[in-house]
């Protein structure tokens, strides 16, 4: 018996040049249309559409039998490709110039009443995680994943190519503090121990610098119990790069090289490099965020010198006290509404404001209550300092120099989205890449104080390694002044990655554990495998990791990274489709050894 095939070619292969040939296609109805006793479908596929046409005079039989497909029922056409009749061609398909005349129709499989139609935009994300795996027919998400295949193949590809191998990790490891809750796995073997599911492979990969394994990677599952927003995913996939004898500039070499074998193959793009560096303080200086925006101006302007002897007193304080006055200048916004007014107002107090002060300029004049404490001098310095013209509208933060910029940078970022100053490059329709900012921030504060915890903690993590210049402030207690050997890359105002040098000397690390709080015991019991290893020479070793899921929604302009994973887990941590997680049975927890608690209602 002679196996057949389904198809001979997939639903967005065939072209003019194909026209006379007999074909065999094979794929779901997308769209089915009556005109007239001749019906038309789209036949579609992974890779696309074909029209396909059934006209009673070309085979009776077969038109007859087409009257009964309806959408996503699954069917097989063999027959001629022939050219779509003069003028009905479609130039937004690249398949538009021909149609397949079938000469049989095999239905494969049908389908039920849909849940919901893949043409039409839904507002219940529920509904469509329940059905995932009939929302993935949607083109958009289909290609968001043939894209992510493009970009992981790119990864591994470069990697290779530079040296470096690919080891896999433990998933199931050891609960150590690293700045989120764990997701705990219970042993049954072993009584009243658990596993933890890695939150990165952060002490493995350094264990694999002591092992002599000098570069490594893995696209690697990581797990954080975290709450949910558009970006965050309770278990999410990061390009881990760890590298032996390595300094940051080697760091950021291969990791833009990276990038642009990733652009190049998702995209088709080439991106310049090398990217330009800011310092963490010129970053939060100049834009108000560590991970700033460029695309548009507006930039954060220092006014020390404009109000240092001012009569303003709100100002004229807050640099007695030690802090700044800074300013934007929104430009072409001085029609501001009530509304925008009310909104950047709560913006600022959230982020440690008392009120936000403003100036509109319309018509030639300054229009702000406190207009009236500005002398000339100062006006005219304003003028100057943040180049005003008309239309522009000026915002102002004064105090601590932390909340000033911050303030200001989240207004900065809100004033650009109700402007559109960062989409008009997407919606021009160019993939050139000059709608993409890349940007390296580097040395950032090493450790933060926490007021809460009466501690200090690590910015990044306990094992960061100081800046060179500034060791003897370890020794001198001086915390809060020490720089990290840290660098994050940073794409159109998003962190897509981010590492540092590694502490490899056991003592250097024991002193940072000290600094941090941990107790000589804490350190024996949750990292005296790292520092045993340490101890059996270390080499200089320092990384990097870029979060695959965030750099593909960039990669494919989506806003939220479930948009780019298969099966992700709705805000509060569900993954309907399956309806996980899920009670278990009780035969289960008792083997385990686990009473659950009873709920007090």
């Amino acid at each position: 018996m002679t196996e057949q095939m389904y198809r001979t070619h997939h639903c967005n292969e065939l072209r003019k040049t194909d026209i006379g040939r007999e074909v065999k296609l094979a794929g779901w109805v997308a769209v089915r249309r009556d005109h007239g006793g001749v019906i038309f479908i789209d036949l579609r596929d992974r890779e696309g559409l074909t029209q396909v046409v059934f006209r009673p005079e070309e085979n009776a039989e077969v038109a007859k039998q087409s009257h009964s497909l309806r959408t996503e029922d699954v069917i097989q056409v063999c027959g001629k490709v022939a050219p779509r009749l003069p003028g009905t061609e479609n130039p937004k398909l690249a398949t538009g110039d021909i149609e397949v005349l079938p000469q049989s129709l095999t239905i494969l499989n049908r389908a039920e009443n849909l849940p919901f139609q893949l043409d039409a935009e839904l507002s219940n994300e529920d509904l469509e995680l329940t059905y995932r795996y009939f929302d993935l027919r949607r083109p958009r998400l289909s290609r968001n994943l043939q894209t992510r295949h493009r970009v992981t193949q790119a990864t591994r590809q470069f990697l290779d190519s530079q040296g470096f191998i690919e080891i896999e990790t433990p998933i199931l490891s050891k609960s150590t503090p690293e700045g989120a809750r764990d997701f705990l796995v219970p042993s049954r073997l072993l009584p009243t121990k658990f596993y933890a599911l890695p939150q990165a492979p952060q002490q493995y990969k350094q264990l694999l610098m002591v092992a002599g394994m000098e570069k490594y990677f893995q696209v690697a599952k990581a797990f954080r119990d975290e709450d949910m927003r558009a970006d965050r995913q309770p278990e999410f996939t990061q390009i881990d790069i760890e590298a032996s004898f390595v300094t940051p500039n080697d760091i950021y070499a291969v990791t833009e090289g990276m990038l642009a074998a990733i652009f190049k193959a998702a995209r088709g793009i080439e991106i310049p490099t090398p990217f330009p560096q800011l310092t963490y303080r010129e970053a939060i200086d100049t834009f108000g965020s560590d991970k700033p925006d460029r695309r548009f101006d507006m930039k954060l302007v220092d006014l020390e010198d404009v109000f240092r002897d001012s009569q303003f007193k709100v100002f004229q304080s807050a640099l007695v006290e030690g802090g700044v006055v800074k300013a934007i200048n929104a430009k072409n916004f001085a029609g501001i509404t009530i509304g925008q007014v009310d909104e950047l107002t709560a913006i600022a107090k959230t982020f440690g404001a008392k009120g936000l002060a403003f100036i509109k300029v319309e018509n030639g004049e300054w229009k702000s209550p406190i207009v009236k404490f500005f002398s000339e001098a100062e006006k005219e310095s304003l003028r100057t300092k943040l180049q005003i013209e008309e239309g522009d509208c000026i915002f102002f933060a004064a105090g601590k120099w932390e909340i000033a910029c911050e303030v200001l940078g989240r207004i900065r970022l809100r004033i650009a989205e109700i402007q559109g100053l960062t989409s008009a490059n997407r919606q021009s329709g160019s993939d050139s890449g000059s709608d993409l900012d890349f940007l390296w921030v580097t040395d950032f504060p090493l450790m933060q104080w926490s007021a809460e915890e009466n501690k200090w903690n690590a910015v990044h993590h306990p094992f960061t390694r100081p800046k060179a210049e500034d060791l003897e402030l370890l020794e001198q207690k001086k915390f809060g002044e020490m720089r990290a050997d840290a660098y994050d890359v940073v794409l159109n105002g998003v962190e897509i990655g981010g590492g540092s040098m590694r502490i490899h000397e056991p003592d250097l690390q024991a002193k940072m554990f000290e600094a941090l709080g941990v107790s000589a015991e804490d350190q024996q019991a949750k990292f005296g495998h790292l520092l045993r290893a340490f101890r059996l020479g270390a080499p200089p070793h320092g990384g990097i990791a870029l979060g695959l899921d965030r750099l593909v929604m960039l990669i494919c302009d989506e806003e939220s990274i479930r948009d780019v994973m298969a099966f992700p887990k709705n805000n509060r941590g569900q993954e309907l489709m399956t309806q996980s997680p899920a009670e278990v049975d009780p035969k289960q927890l008792r083997e385990l050894g686990i009473t659950l608690a009873k709920q007090k209602l």
